[in-house]
């Protein structure tokens, strides 16, 4: 059964999710200065992250966690204003809902969410001596561990070089359906990928402006 973590301080939304969240074996966190060593003990299948919390807030932990894994993380949080949207993403959260939320609008975040995380292609794919595999991108010594969302953007280039690939139809192969997804969330993780990548010298997406990304 699909484990899902909920790092969350407020029990009435702690129960929202234990009764909206049926099929899944749901984790709530217990010691909230301790919630990396939780979730690692757990290893669930996806987090819940909300931001303001005891101790340490969110974007802490969802640094802390992604030291270590590519666990998928989706905020719940009140603040809905973008820049808390855009630092949740760059800290490596997958995706970000605001509170009060409609449930079926969660329940089809988390199945999108945990079909790219656990069901792409692990075949290898190259590109000017870099080597794509599963969530690894690696050229000679050098390493650089992808989420799933990142390694299926990157797969997505990778079997389409030199060919501009439309932003609607990243959002359609990733995402599954525009109506859930917020306007800057493709662009940020773009943009957190490109930053990762060039640790190891990969520097070959480009931005076609207004249409969408070529690998080039």
């Amino acid at each position: 059964m699909t484990k899902v973590f909920i790092v969350e301080d407020d029990p009435a939304i702690v129960k929202q999710l234990t009764v909206a969240l049926t099929g899944y074996m749901l984790v709530s966190v217990r010691n909230f200065r301790s919630v990396r060593q939780e979730i690692e003990e757990v290893a669930p299948d996806l987090i819940l992250m909300d931001i303001t919390l005891p101790y340490f807030n969110g974007f802490y932990w969802t640094t802390e966690i992604r030291k270590r894994a590519t666990t998928p993380i989706i905020f719940l949080s009140s603040a809905d204003d973008e820049m808390n949207q855009v630092m949740a993403m760059n800290m490596g959260a997958d995706d970000y809902i605001t509170k009060p939320f409609s449930v079926d609008v969660l329940k089809a975040k988390i199945n999108a969410l945990l079909r790219r995380t656990y069901s792409f292609s692990q075949a290898q794919l190259t590109f000017k001596g870099f080597v794509l595999e599963g969530t690894e991108l690696t050229k000679g010594s050098d390493k650089v561990d992808l989420t799933p969302t990142e390694a299926k953007l990157l797969r997505t280039f990778f079997e389409q070089p030199n060919r501009t690939v439309a932003k609607d139809v990243l959002l359609a192969k990733l995402w599954e359906s525009d109506e859930y997804i917020d306007a800057n969330t493709l662009q940020v993780n773009i943009a957190r990928m490109r930053k990762k990548l060039h640790v190891i010298g990969f520097d070959y997406i480009g931005t076609v402006r207004g249409v969408g990304y070529v690998l080039a």
